[in-house]
């Protein structure tokens, strides 16, 4: 099912518009297409601050606009610079609750030039439904997204 979807995000990005409309679409394409991507959004790092600032995303509204580096899934992926992926987020203890029906939920920085300027966050209903191929293709979505930026 992912296969499919490597040449719909090349596609939209060689389409006319913003750098945030483009992520805009890649985030309603993988919550639509991907039954387990429940909320699916990009994080940036807000400007000189220890803190990341909501863009685009697909999926519930979220309070979490601003999340502290170190703070939750996303703020311990903007410091470590690694893939995370949460099979269960009741066990984890450095969690920030979105909504009580996620379960589960991965997180892939974002470089440009080297640097870890953002991450898609990707919040799923379901259970440890992320596999390697869901790192290999959000990988794969953050490095062509990040030649837009």
């Amino acid at each position: 099912m992912l296969q499919s979807l490597y040449p719909k995000v090349e596609g939209l990005l060689t389409t006319k518009g913003t750098p945030e409309e483009k992520m805009q679409a890649i985030c309603d394409l993988l919550q639509k297409e991907v039954t387990y991507y429940d909320w699916v959004g990009f994080y940036f790092k807000n400007g000189n601050k220890r803190e990341l600032k909501l863009g685009p995303y697909a999926g519930e509204p979220t309070d979490h606009t601003l999340i502290p580096f170190g703070k939750g899934i996303c703020g311990q992926v903007a410091e470590s610079n690694q893939n995370f992926v949460v099979p269960d987020v009741q066990a984890q203890d450095n969690y920030i609750a979105c909504s009580i029906n996620v379960k589960s939920e991965i997180v892939i920085p974002l470089f440009k030039n080297g640097e870890n300027i953002g991450q898609i966050d990707i919040d799923s209903n379901t259970p440890d439904p992320f596999t390697e191929a869901d790192e290999r293709f959000l990988e794969f979505v953050n490095e062509k997204v990040s030649q837009i930026l």
